[in-house]
């Protein structure tokens, strides 16, 4: 006589229950799973449920579930057992964050420049991930079965601005779908404000470049071939013109790191301050205003905000739009920069 070993019960999980009705019959299991209502109020992605499957956390009629794909009958009694989710390796800290819009689903930030949004070896700790973690608290329900914040997009250290972020698995997931569409068939928009050297001569373009690591300096980007890089995409509109400078607006079709950045430097306007893709632009410094000159030489960092975020939220659907004001730093150079505008206009007058 063979006795069928019966799956074992984790009792620290939450297990969830239900009846194939004859409609579902030959639905797949983790698209039965994933559209139960029980299973959509626990935040759980089609993707979470997959690994859960896969990692023997299912039942089918008795017996362990490993294919997702497996097709459902009449009748047939399905289980699935969610874990609770783990902590988080990196420790919460008490950071200050300027938090634009908060639901139970996700975080909108506006990250001042010299936050690092990510522990890495060279920050293990107070970045935003670690205040994030210390703001939410109970209130991450797990991305991937941890409860942690949910990336998916990312600004530069020294870049200011909005940002958001998933607090749970379903979140993480719509939120990731967007981001990889870059806004092209999913509603997304991301605009920043860069302060460059010199003045583009048209009053609006788009450069469409691949970006890949540099060849050499690994730390950085680079236009290369496409064969070698990813494809990139950055409209810019000229706002301001200060003579020595511009104030651009740029829309990203992609996201790729500094892009912005090196896009700028490739079309020979690199922003203001930044010292891995501007140097060489030193003497337009001269041109300046003492008062812009001295600004400039302060500022510690390149001159790029995200100033606009709009996305659907990837639970609600509700269209949503955020803007962020210059920060302080940003605002006085703009000031200054006008200030040196109209001293050379002054000049010219004159003669």
């Amino acid at each position: 006589m063979t006795v069928k070993a019966l799956p074992q019960i984790d009792a620290s999980a939450e297990r969830f229950e239900f009846l194939v009705a004859p409609q579902h019959a030959g639905a797949r299991l983790d698209r039965f799973l994933a559209e139960q209502p029980e299973i959509v109020a626990a935040h759980l992605s089609r993707s979470r449920i997959k690994g859960l499957i896969e990692d023997n956390r299912a039942t089918l009629a008795g017996e362990t579930a490993r294919d997702p794909a497996k097709k459902l009958g009449a009748g047939d009694h399905v289980t699935l057992d969610v874990p609770p989710a783990t902590p988080a390796e990196p420790q919460g800290e008490d950071i200050a964050l300027t938090i634009v819009y908060e639901d139970e689903h996700l975080l909108v930030i506006d990250k001042p420049a010299g936050l690092v949004v990510h522990p890495a070896s060279a920050h293990e700790s107070g970045t935003l991930v670690n205040a994030l973690i210390a703001h939410c608290g109970d209130s991450l329900s797990g991305v991937g079965g941890v409860k942690k914040p949910g990336i998916v997009h990312r600004i530069d250290k020294n870049t200011s601005g909005l940002l958001v972020v998933a607090k749970t698995d379903a979140a993480h997931h719509g939120l990731s779908r967007l981001f990889a569409d870059h806004g092209r068939k999913l509603s997304l928009t991301r605009e920043y404000f860069a302060f460059v050297w010199g003045v583009p001569d048209r009053a609006h373009g788009t450069i469409d470049a691949p970006l890949g690591r540099h060849s050499t300096q690994r730390e950085k980007m680079a236009v290369v071939s496409e064969a070698r890089g990813r494809e990139a995409i950055t409209h810019w509109e000229k706002v301001e013109d200060y003579g020595v400078a511009a104030l651009l607006r740029c829309q990203l079709e992609t996201g790729r790191t500094h892009q912005i950045r090196v896009h700028m430097a490739h079309i020979g306007h690199p922003l203001i301050g930044d010292k891995t893709y501007g140097a060489g632009f030193k003497t337009k410094v001269a041109k300046l205003t003492p008062a812009a000159r001295e600004i400039v030489e302060r500022l510690d960092r390149q001159a790029l905000h995200a100033a606009t975020l709009g996305f659907a939220h990837p639970v609600t659907r509700e269209e949503m739009m955020f803007e962020s004001e210059l920060p302080e730093d940003l605002a006085g150079l703009r000031e200054a920069l006008g200030d040196t505008a109209k001293s050379g206009t002054d000049r010219s007058s004159q003669r």
